[in-house]
């Protein structure tokens, strides 16, 4: 059986998001056009200048705002921050460490805790359930 080599493309907005970049920041071209796999594996391996500028400095889509403060994205919306932000105003938010920022970065810390816990009881019991089996 042969494979047949289709050439997939994606919508902008979809390889923006694959790339970690905010769509209204990119260039006109690669926002009016459609971009294959392969220009999207070219441009996670080679990635052009503005590509590059982008991921460093920004404007950053919620996402990685939300990775580079540590919460999560409900947490920007509750703060108010609906908007890209770049690595400047980033850092500023960081220094700042508005209330909400602070309660936001605890209540992640929580959510981590909460699932490595999880994580381990469900480990626990797959164990408990392998050694209850091997017995019997």
């Amino acid at each position: 059986m042969t494979q047949h080599q289709n050439s997939q493309t994606m919508k902008p907005a979809t390889a923006a998001k694959k790339l970690g970049v905010y769509l209204d920041a990119t260039p006109a071209d690669f926002q009016e056009g459609v971009v294959t796999r392969a220009e999207l594996n070219e441009l996670q391996a080679d990635p052009p200048a503005w590509l590059r500028e982008l991921r460093q400095n920004g404007p950053h889509p919620r996402p990685v705002v939300a990775a580079k403060l540590g919460i999560s994205i409900s947490g920007l919306a509750r703060g108010g921050v609906t908007e890209a932000l770049t690595t400047e105003q980033i850092e500023a938010l960081r220094a700042e460490a508005p209330e909400w920022l602070v309660k936001e970065r605890a209540t992640q810390a929580e959510v981590r805790k909460e699932n490595v816990r999880i994580k381990e009881r469900n480990a626990q019991r797959a164990a408990d359930e392998a050694a209850r089996a091997q017995n019997a």
